[in-house]
């Protein structure tokens, strides 16, 4: 899209990098993220930021950049962790590699409250995740803040070059937005993020790739593929929009499925390929296999629908991306493989026919997509499910007798947050199986039965996420319910594991 006057964030590989594209839509400018091979040929961006990465500068195949390309853009360059280090590397200085990482919140104490620290607290709350440190500064570099322990954790190095140690682009890092922001204010002319700008260019950047060509469209009733439906059909491009029930979907959820579409005016196909599903996946309980099968099965059942579609497209986000690694520029370390990234799907990129409109926004941009697309509020808040549905929320073997334990389950624990008024206020929330059986009074007799756990949490992005202190009342009635209607549970446990170190879902 934009080229010009823009952000321009280069990817070192962190888990985080396009939280920083986020923070930076989140204050107004136009963000775009760039594979470190594309760069220098990134136009003409109006501020620039390195971001972090697991590499460890010392390593013979650690990301480098074009030094002297860099300094000729003559714009501010932020450094962030792997970027900070690399860059006092450049300016001549070095950088001292460590053993022992260190990760999670640090003080931080800016040498004045001025400049990038505008406005910064004397002391605040920052998010670290790195193994090496500065060890020796190059001539007329300074340092700008230092920790608790009095190492430095930010540089400038002159008027244009600044680093960070630290993720500001994390909410654990209370005053990051703050210390980005004021780093944008050292550019000019920034282009503004808005989305009615971003739906146009989408509209019209779909209708030259696709063409005359027909786009076959996956749906779910998920946000997701719910706003590329209604965003194909406003492109006015040729689209067939098939839904597929794999069998791995919440209690009645076909049904709704279809009617929410009718009511939007979108025409769908229904194939129930459930059996299928369940045959390929019966006797599987790795959570990797387990998705690669999902993925391979839906683009089997999505062909036979179909024939030799001319092009398919995908509701992928980019927290889908960047967690699979599948990009074959990333730098990232794969988290899991997302049931869109698999090879199939990336045989089709290779061939040109994979369409990802969404592929650079995050949930909460795609619904105000959605928004401006016309969209009922009451779809697109629907919490997010993911692709491989109930699969993954049944560790270990899937089948059945499980799935419909889950169904009945989740039907009342989502039913419960409605009636609350807290369905509203979570990001995602769901029940699902612990497959260990544990023992239980039930009618005065022994039980020997399987455990519901019962998840909700709060998130702006799905890369980080925290658990939700849900009122007593709602969890017990909640139990109360599920011990006394689910045949097969005699237990029911609340997850408050934060992602990270946990996921949002089970698999």
């Amino acid at each position: 899209m934009h080229d010009s006057n823009h952000v321009a964030v280069l990817d070192f590989g962190s888990q985080y990098t396009q939280l920083i594209v986020r923070r930076v839509r989140e204050l107004g400018f136009f963000a775009k993220l760039y594979a470190i091979e594309d760069f220098p040929s990134i136009g003409m961006p109006g501020a620039i930021i390195l971001s972090g990465g697991p590499k460890s500068t010392s390593e013979a195949d650690a990301p480098d950049i074009d030094f002297e390309a860099l300094k000729a853009f003559n714009v501010p360059v932020l450094g962030v962790c792997y970027g900070m280090q690399l860059l006092n590397i450049k300016f001549g200085g070095s950088v001292e590699a460590s053993n022992r990482r260190e990760y999670g919140p640090a003080s931080l104490f800016p040498t004045e409250c001025s400049g990038l620290y505008a406005g910064i607290s004397q002391t605040s709350q920052v998010w670290m995740s790195h193994s090496d440190t500065v060890k020796i500064l190059p001539d007329g570099a300074k340092v700008i803040a230092s920790n608790q322990h009095g190492t430095p954790v930010s540089l400038q190095w002159n008027e244009l070059f600044y680093g960070i140690q630290f993720h500001p682009e994390v909410t654990h890092s209370h005053e990051g937005n703050q210390i980005l922001k004021n780093f944008l204010d050292l550019a000019n002319g920034l282009l503004p993020f808005k989305i009615e700008d971003f739906k146009r260019e989408m509209i019209q950047s779909i209708r030259d790739i696709v063409g005359d060509r027909q786009v076959v469209c996956g749906v779910s009733g998920g946000v997701d593929s719910t706003v590329l439906a209604v965003l194909l059909k406003e492109a006015g491009v040729k689209t067939r929009a098939i839904f597929v029930d794999n069998g791995l979907l919440r209690k009645n959820e076909a049904s709704e499925v279809q009617a929410n579409f009718k009511r939007m005016g979108v025409e769908i196909e229904t194939v129930d390929a459930s059996e299928r599903f369940l045959t390929a996946l019966a006797g599987e309980g790795d959570p990797e296999k387990k998705r690669k099968i999902i993925g391979n099965m839906f683009i089997e059942v999505f062909w036979d629908a179909v024939g030799d579609a001319e092009m398919l497209a995908q509701g992928t986000l980019y927290p889908d991306v960047i967690e699979s690694a599948s990009n074959a520029k990333s730098k990232a370390s794969v988290i899991k493989t997302h049931h869109n990234r698999v090879a199939k799907i990336l045989e089709l990129q290779a061939q040109g026919k994979v369409l990802e409109p969404l592929a650079e926004l995050f949930k909460d941009e795609v619904r105000a997509l959605g928004r401006s697309l016309g969209i009922e509020n009451e779809i697109l808040q629907r919490h997010p499910f993911p692709g491989p549905g109930l699969s993954v929320r049944c560790p270990g073997i899937v089948d059945k007798e499980r799935l419909d334990i889950i169904r009945e389950c989740d039907a009342i624990f989502i039913g419960k947050l409605k009636e609350y008024g807290w369905y509203d206020k979570v990001w995602q929330a769901y029940a699902g199986l612990i497959p260990v059986r544990t023992v239980g009074v039930k009618g005065d007799e022994r039980s020997y039965e399987w455990a519901t756990n019962l998840r909700a949490v709060v998130s702006e992005d799905a890369m980080t996420a925290d658990w939700v202190e849900l009122p007593a009342q709602l969890l017990r009635e909640t139990s109360h319910r599920i011990l006394n209607e689910v045949k097969g549970i005699n237990r029911v446990l609340y997850d408050i594991s934060t992602k990270p170190p946990a996921s949002i879902e089970w698999e």
